[in-house]
């Protein structure tokens, strides 16, 4: 019983990238809580719409396979879209704790050198200066530049194997 019970293994698919598995769990399930936060939620089909045009918005930016984009958000559901938009643009997120300090975030930008930069509004002046080449988009604006794009999955982009690509880059303290 503990043997077939726990038996829970399944073969991944290695050709496939994150983004693609959820767009396959959006069509199953389009109605069901993604994410939920501070009492706000959003469904699998309202996060990948969001996620999708602003996926469209980051390739009009040029962001191709391999390309960090800083997220630097506090936690909410703008955090969740920009990292799955990151990914749907086949960029390379890479996480940055508006807590840390100053010095630890311009190192981070320095060194990873991000072709965009995905932040609040709240944020902005913390990273003011920070990130020089990087363009710098506004999550919460009030009237996002991406709102009218198309909410349809970005196509994959011709490449060897989307899976093969950077998905995120992380720095440790160590």
């Amino acid at each position: 019983l503990l043997e077939k019970f726990n038996d829970t293994q399944v073969d991944y698919p290695r050709d496939r990238c994150v983004h693609e598995l959820f767009e396959a769990h959006v069509a199953k399930r389009p109605d069901a809580v993604a994410v939920a936060f501070e009492g706000a939620t959003l469904t699998f089909a309202e996060l990948n719409a969001r996620a999708n045009r602003l996926a469209h918005h980051l390739r009009s930016l040029g962001v191709r396979p391999d390309d960090r984009v800083a997220v630097c958000a506090d936690r909410s559901l703008e955090m969740v879209v920009a990292l799955m938009a990151t990914l749907k643009a086949g960029g390379a997120y890479v996480p940055l704790d508006p807590n840390y300090p100053h010095d630890r975030l311009a190192y981070m930008l320095g060194d990873c050198k991000p072709s965009v930069l995905l932040t609040q509004q709240a944020l902005v002046g913390l990273l003011s200066g920070l990130a020089h080449s990087a363009q710098a988009v506004v999550l919460d604006a009030p009237t996002p530049a991406w709102s009218a794009l198309s909410d349809a999955n970005p196509e994959r982009i011709a490449t060897e194997s989307g899976a093969r690509h950077l998905a995120y880059v992380i720095y440790t303290s160590g």
